[in-house]
């Protein structure tokens, strides 16, 4: 059984050429992009919401897509290239130590992609220093209606697979707060559903850098 880097990053390059919707949200509709802000989309995937935050922060912005499959980030750069856009950047790292410095985006987002970390106290930790004070993020994310079982959550295939990572609720909020981030929101939450082993809801959430 390989790292769960390896897994995530086994799981993804596969997919990274099919025509098939990989997120749980829709986080990129509910973020505030303006003229000129600098973005980063976590776990941006073949680039498409990342390609449209390029567009709306325009010429004096820019946008940083953050993945950890390469093949992924090989197929956002062939469409960042279709549209001929340069404020665009991808950075091949883990959430728990993003490869990005301090206080430099405006705005961050992420689809499904923060529940494939066993240690998301830390990715929340992460999300506030690269954001700049008064910038926000708007995350799509799945939490777990019981915790996990760590026969489960010790399997990082099934991490990869989108579900055996994921917090309760209670665990999830506080990570923000513990963060340091303000005025958090829910913006939609969905029913619980099956997912894997477990049973799972999706929900959208927003907060502040204080």
């Amino acid at each position: 059984m390989g790292t769960l880097s390896d897994s995530i990053a086994k799981r993804y390059d596969g997919l990274s050429k099919a025509d098939c919707c990989l997120s749980c949200g829709g986080a990129f509709p509910l973020a505030e992009i303006r003229s000129g802000d600098v973005c980063v989309d976590l776990g941006c995937g073949k680039g498409l919401d990342l390609l449209r935050m390029a567009t709306l922060a325009g010429p004096k912005g820019f946008a940083y897509g953050v993945d950890i499959s390469t093949g992924m980030m090989e197929t956002a750069w062939q469409n960042a290239k279709k549209l001929n856009l340069e404020n665009v950047d991808f950075v091949r790292s883990e959430l728990e130590n993003i490869q990005l410095e301090d206080d430099l985006a405006n705005v961050v987002i992420s689809n499904c992609t923060i529940n494939h970390s066993l240690d998301q106290a830390k990715v929340w930790q992460e999300v506030g220093r690269i954001l700049k004070k008064g910038g926000h993020f708007v995350v799509s994310d799945i939490y777990s209606i019981k915790p996990v079982p760590a026969q489960y959550r010790s399997n990082p295939d099934m991490v990869a697979e989108c579900w055996a990572g994921a917090e309760v609720k209670e665990k999830y909020l506080q990570n923000l707060i513990d963060a340091g981030f303000e005025k958090i929101e829910i913006l939609e939450e969905s029913r619980p559903y099956q997912k894997g082993k477990i049973e799972v809801a999706s929900f959208t959430i927003k907060g502040i850098k204080k």
